[in-house]
């Protein structure tokens, strides 16, 4: 699903062209996470040269090379600390990060923990996608039970995390999710996200066609709905988590909870307090030499 663009907007989203081809399996919801992610910069009035994107290891990993911009490839579950600490550095652009189930709620659960926690001013996307796309369909930690996948063909012996509930269990500012198979709702929620105070957490639920029969295209087009249009308020924290969790027969996405009210980590640091300039600003280049003598 997806809304025309007009030509001047057309004209803005082919800055972000990029000439490498896309490889992702035929079907695979990263193409279109790829053209939401870029429809959002453009209608948000962001150029590539003024946004910060951090790609995670994995299939949406190959995004980095995909798209033009300042972007980041990091290691596999450490894209949050260093989206982090580039936006503290620099708080006055925009910084996204972009994660795969397998290494946010796995190897990098802890830094998302954080990056929750602490409220950085930041939008996370999740590609939930179910496994490790990357190395052939390996179970994540969010593998539905009962689901044989290639390196647990009886179904993964530990009981799956619920994604929603551990989110709000860390008193998020922003949670909202979409589905790859809808543009005009992806788009709509990065829009939100990027303009968010703090921590932007956005849960994207993926269609893998190669590794992924629990949560098709198919699947997700029948049972997700936009929560807002149905008369959602994405205020109480309580109502949302509720309604995150309860995928029995359908799926709730939008924007499902966001508070303002919060300062954001950078807001509440005393040292930072009156300054106008950022902390790249403040790098000086320093001649180490003296130091460097006091050992010859």
């Amino acid at each position: 699903m997806s809304i025309p663009l007009d030509s001047s907007s057309a004209k803005k989203m082919h800055a972000y062209h990029c000439a490498n081809q896309c490889t992702w399996c035929d079907g695979c919801g990263d193409y279109g996470i790829w053209t939401a992610v870029k429809r959002s910069l453009v209608e948000s009035g962001i150029a590539p040269h003024q946004v910060l994107l951090c790609y995670d290891v994995g299939c949406h990993g190959n995004t980095s090379d995909k798209l033009l911009g300042y972007r980041f490839h990091g290691l596999h579950g450490r894209v949050i600390p260093f989206a982090a600490g580039a936006k503290l550095a620099n708080p006055k652009i925009p910084v996204l990060a972009f994660g795969g189930d397998g290494a946010s709620f796995s190897e990098g659960v802890g830094h998302l923990v954080h990056g929750i926690r602490s409220n950085y001013p930041m939008t996370f996307v999740l590609y939930n996608n179910g496994n490790y796309g990357l190395t052939t369909g390996q179970a994540s930690s969010l593998t539905q039970q009962g689901q044989p996948m290639n390196s647990s063909p009886n179904g993964i012996p530990e009981h799956t995390l619920n994604a929603m509930d551990f989110v709000f269990s860390l008193e998020p500012t922003f949670v909202a999710r979409a589905w790859s198979g809808d543009i005009a709702m992806m788009t709509r929620v990065l829009k939100a996200a990027i303009a968010h105070r703090g921590f932007a957490f956005v849960d994207i639920l993926q269609a893998c066609p190669t590794y992924n029969y629990f949560a098709t295209h198919e699947m997700l087009l029948e049972r997700c709905y936009d929560a807002n249009t149905e008369g959602h308020k994405p205020v109480d924290a309580a109502k949302a988590r509720h309604l995150a969790m309860d995928t029995s027969k359908r799926i709730a996405c939008g924007i499902l909870y966001q508070c303002e009210d919060i300062p954001s980590f950078y807001e509440r640091l005393e040292p930072r307090r009156g300054r106008r300039t950022t902390v790249a600003e403040e790098v000086e280049i320093v001649d180490t030499g003296k130091w460097e003598r006091m050992f010859q």
